[in-house]
């Protein structure tokens, strides 16, 4: 049993859709489940639309028209059969209409609450589950579009950044889905959301479809997770600044979780979490060259006789430092900005403390709010708090990181003999993984020296 998940890049036109119909032929016949995301860019299409009837009403046609051509593009390129073109142009214009409804709520309530911003979303997931189980069918695979909010991928029952309860999932899927995977039914999924406990459309948040991949495939009791994408698997390094890197063999679960934390844009970051505990492997393949296996991603990796897997990196972090005489001797303190920042919903990437500063590694696009929520505290042992942007974060992952002798010499000296200085670091929050902040405009060469000495040298501890 196998689950494949296909991408939005891979869902781009009706000449991708048959790609993907001829990869899921030539799986040899073994029991299969797909997991779709939206087709390429239709989930901003959708964010668009529900901004824009937040405003107004009159652009809500504009755009649900805008989505009905790419589909029905998508639709007359790919399935050519009349009564299933018939049979899945009818349930595309079935979906339109409740995006119609949906979007003219909003205008008319002038509200975005997210329950409705997140039903909105999840009609790209709906339409392009459609179109593939039709594609299937077109090319001979029996096949059946499943919406997760009705088969039973049930979350904790967040709104956004749910996270799924995979004990009654399994039990759910074994009813709704298993019977037709026994059958030589191939299930098309959607991705990204599910539901609450109470029957409520919930998402695993942007680009959370390899969440969901992970959620159905631990609950089918799959052997292996083939995710599809359009680049073959993780790099040692981001090739656009480091021309020379090279495609990754093999990862362990931790290793794959921190460098998509940390950067890498290969998969979601919360991939991994259903699957520990399992043997579940995964392949990261392109759907270029479906024949190239890519990187497969193990329980437990293999350390091999280089210990650092990959150099990732983040531009997208700033640093709040938290300043005062007596802040990280003050009991309570770190607890109170903690509890300040996660009220709004403001991730934490790190802590670091001194006598006199508290510095916090936060998402960038988070600075601001951070400030207005400490600014409270600012007057008693807190003298003041500010905010540094121009860093970049760079993380240095692999199994074996923090155990092995010489390995942040390495890198450390490979960074100081580029002139860069090295603002902040942290290590020992995850065996697999440390990183230092960097000058932004140091980033580059600071990635390329790492790179060149634990790769290009053959640097060996």
């Amino acid at each position: 049993m196998q689950v494949m998940k296909f991408g939005g890049g891979c869902l781009r036109d009706g000449r991708d859709l048959l790609r993907v119909a001829k990869i899921v032929r030539q799986s040899g016949g073994v029991p299969l489940a797909l997991v779709v995301s939206a087709a390429y860019g239709v989930t901003d299409i959708l964010d668009e639309a529900v901004r824009s009837a937040l405003r107004s009403e009159d652009e809500v046609q504009l755009y649900v028209d805008r989505v009905r051509q790419r589909h029905f593009k998508m639709l007359d390129e790919t399935v050519t059969e009349p009564s299933l073109r018939s049979e899945v142009g009818t349930a595309i214009e079935e979906r339109l209409r409740r995006l119609e409804r949906l979007l003219y709520g909003v205008a008319y309530t002038g509200e975005m609450v997210d329950p409705v911003r997140v039903l909105v979303l999840s009609q790209g997931e709906r339409l392009s589950a459609l179109l593939m189980a039709g594609v299937l069918r077109q090319t001979g695979l029996p096949s059946e579009a499943l919406e997760s909010d009705r088969i039973g991928v049930v979350t904790d029952g967040s709104c956004d950044n749910a996270t799924a309860d995979l004990a009654e999932v399994a039990r759910n899927l074994s009813s709704t889905v298993r019977p037709l995977i026994d059958r030589g039914i191939i299930p098309v999924i959607t991705g990204f959301f599910g539901c609450t406990p109470e029957g409520k459309t919930s998402s695993f948040g942007r680009n959370g479809s390899d969440y969901s991949a992970a959620v159905i495939a631990r609950a089918l009791g799959a052997q292996s997770l083939h995710i599809w994408k359009d680049a073959d698997g993780f790099m040692t390094a981001d090739p656009r600044l480091v021309p020379d890197a090279r495609r990754i063999d093999e990862l362990s679960y931790y290793e794959a979780a921190e460098l998509s934390y940390f950067g890498a844009k290969i998969l979601h970051p919360r991939t991994v979490e259903p699957l520990v505990g399992s043997s579940i492997s995964v392949s990261i393949r392109s759907v270029h060259a479906p024949d190239r296996v890519g990187t497969i991603v193990r329980p437990d990796g293999r350390a091999g006789s280089n210990v650092v897997k990959s150099v990732t990196y983040n531009t997208g972090v700033s640093v709040l430092r938290v300043h005062g005489a007596g802040v990280g001797h003050k009991p309570g303190i770190i607890g109170d900005i903690g509890r300040r920042l996660s009220d709004r919903g403001i991730n934490i990437y790190s802590v670091i403390t001194s006598q006199t500063c508290i510095n916090l590694l936060l998402d960038s696009a988070d600075s601001e709010r951070s400030v207005v929520a400490l600014r409270p505290l600012v007057g008693g042992v807190i003298e003041r708090i500010e905010v540094r942007q121009d860093v970049a974060l760079v993380a240095v992952v692999g199994e074996g990181v923090l155990r092995t002798k010489g390995i942040a010499a390495m890198v450390f000296s490979a960074v100081a003999e580029r002139g860069i200085n090295v603002e902040m670091i942290s290590a020992g929050a995850s065996e697999v993984a440390y990183y230092f902040l960097v000058p932004r405009g140091d980033l580059e060469s600071a990635v390329r020296a790492v790179h060149n000495r634990a790769f290009v040298q053959e640097y060996r501890p």
